[in-house]
């Protein structure tokens, strides 16, 4: 099992406590390109998905729980 294989299930089975920069990179292992930076709001695009994916991280340096599930959402079409 690869590490990229490894994160996506992390990602996907559980939400609380996922480091910020693991978001990211599972992002954009996904296809996802860091559009803008707008203050503490990452924006980031996908050339075939219409939905922008908004990322901010919490000050303990993990990302949101509720954004990681809705970026799932958005790449599995729901």
């Amino acid at each position: 099992m690869t590490k990229a294989h490894k994160k996506n299930q992390k990602i996907r089975q559980n939400q609380n406590n996922i480091k910020f920069h693991d978001f990211v990179s599972w992002l954009e292992e996904n296809g996802f390109l860091l559009h803008r930076v707008s203050g503490s709001h990452h924006i980031f695009v996908h050339p075939r998905i219409e939905t922008p994916v908004n990322v901010q991280k919490k000050k303990d340096g993990t990302a949101k729980a509720y954004q990681i599930k809705q970026a799932i959402k958005i790449i599995d079409g729901e």
